[in-house]
């Protein structure tokens, strides 16, 4: 059988295997533990990456040194770190800092790790090859007029950094990422052996029980994947996940290069800043920065026991009624994903039992109805805003909070803060940064208070009566 053939053959088994390999941490307690995702492999310690995340991550081509990592980790807003691992055309291919120990070290510690390779590179990128051992990929069309050659190395690829990252304690279930530099769109054979690259990139990955993740321009690879899925879906295995670079300055996931339905939900990191310098610890390191939203998002540990997987991290909480006609004849169905993320705030704050299914029908009424009149609202069928904002913010803590702060409380703020208007939107990442002061602000100006961008007490206890205007 013809390897391709072989590979997608066994994708469906593939992909059951990815849901039970995380489940292997499920035996660690605290945010650390998510992070690292932990598990055994012969005895010995291995790492399951990224998982769940939302937040902040930079990457430089050299892999730091210790003190960097742990100068970083307490003073910066990242908590995902991007390494190269492997391919033989990354300008760092001696990288001293990275062991097994480096990074089961810096998974103990709760940074997530992104690993990257950078190998052959499309046939019409003018910077490849980098050195005279390294390769492009092969754009010559074979008599089937596919590009089954640059498959193959595509294939090769994904093997070698599945061994590299095996021998890191990296595991299977992780996210690789391949580092596809921009490149011509318009050059026909350029474009389509990039894709089947990539193509036999994921197949051997899914193969070898790891997520497939690409990174590459926001205006060519991205863009030629994003085509691709629209217009061809079943020509190519496209990637689980995708890394935008778009040089935007916004950390968020959208990018105009891509439609809003591609890899949507939970699928999509975004570098949004190229090379600059950054100090923290008084450690000064040139990087790029990225915002991710991966998975089901980083909760708390009592949401992660609670909720079991659902997200609850949005940028927009709108109110919610069952499914119902309009005077118009028009049927309006509330969003499934937000109907599970009610019900388990409800849950969160002692008010629900059952499935957490999506589904608004008259037992989750019954709940909404309790819920409103334990907290001073009127009852009624529909959850709006203002029970929003008091429920989002009801299991908060509500300390002080002020730019530069990062914890569960700020990422609880974060979602607070969506709720009160659709013109309110802040990456939830548990990171308090720019954008969540604006939203403080926005929030402070609509109640009438002082437009500080600092949260004190006594404002989290108006939002816990569901103050939004």
């Amino acid at each position: 059988m013809h390897r391709r053939t072989r590979l997608r053959a066994l994708l469906t088994t593939v992909l059951a295997t990815l849901t039970v390999v995380p489940l292997l941490a499920a035996g660690l307690t605290g945010g650390a533990a998510e992070a690292a995702g932990t598990a055994t492999r012969d005895g010995d310690p291995t790492v399951v990456t990224p998982r769940n995340f939302t937040g902040l991550a930079f990457d430089q081509c050299h892999t730091q040194s210790q003190k960097t990592m742990n100068a970083w980790w307490k003073a910066s807003p990242y908590q995902a770190v991007g390494v190269y691992i492997s391919g033989a055309s990354r300008a760092c291919r001696s990288q001293p800092n990275l062991t097994a120990t480096w990074v089961a070290t810096q998974a103990a510690k709760g940074w997530r790790i992104l690993p990257i390779t950078l190998g052959p590179q499309a046939s019409c990128n003018p910077r490849f090859p980098r050195y005279k051992n390294d390769e492009t990929v092969i754009a010559k069309p074979g008599k089937n007029g596919r590009y089954d050659q640059a498959y193959e190395q595509g294939v090769g690829s994904a093997s070698h950094a599945v061994n590299t990252a095996s021998d890191l304690g990296i595991a299977a279930g992780s996210t690789l990422w391949y580092d596809m530099e921009g490149f011509n769109l318009g050059s026909k054979h350029c474009r389509e052996s990039a894709l089947s690259f990539l193509d036999g990139w994921t197949d051997r990955l899914h193969e070898l029980g790891y997520v497939s993740g690409v990174y590459s321009s926001a205006s060519s690879g991205i863009k030629a994947l994003d085509g691709a899925r629209q217009n061809r879906p079943n020509r190519f295995a496209l990637p689980d996940r995708i890394w935008i670079a778009d040089w935007d300055g916004d950390a968020t996931t959208s990018s105009e290069y891509i439609s809003d339905d591609g890899w949507s939900d939970g699928a999509r990191m975004k570098q949004y800043r190229g090379g600059h310098d950054e100090t923290w610890g008084g450690v000064t390191v040139n990087i790029d920065s990225s915002y991710l939203d991966l998975g089901t998002g980083t909760t708390a540990p009592e949401e992660a026991s609670v909720c079991n997987g659902t997200r609850i991290d949005f940028q927009d909480y709108p109110a919610l009624s069952p499914t119902h006609t309009t005077s118009s004849g028009t049927t309006v169905t509330p969003s499934a994903s937000r109907v599970k993320a009610l019900q388990c705030v409800l849950k969160l704050d002692g008010f629900a039992g059952g499935t957490v299914d999506g589904v608004y029908d008259d037992d989750l009424v019954a709940v909404v109805r309790s819920w409103q009149r334990h907290h001073g609202f009127s009852m009624s069928r529909t959850w709006s805003r203002e029970n929003w904002v008091a429920a989002l913010s009801e299991y908060a803590q509500g300390t002080r909070l002020k730019f530069g702060d990062g914890s569960n409380q700020v990422r609880r703020l974060q979602r607070t803060l969506n709720a009160v208007s659709d013109k309110i939107h802040t990456p939830v990442t548990g990171v308090f940064l720019a954008s969540t002061a604006t939203a403080v602000k926005q929030w402070q100006r609509r109640v009438g208070l002082d437009a500080t961008g600092v949260v004190t007490a006594a404002q989290w206890t108006m939002l816990r009566t569901g103050q939004r205007s």
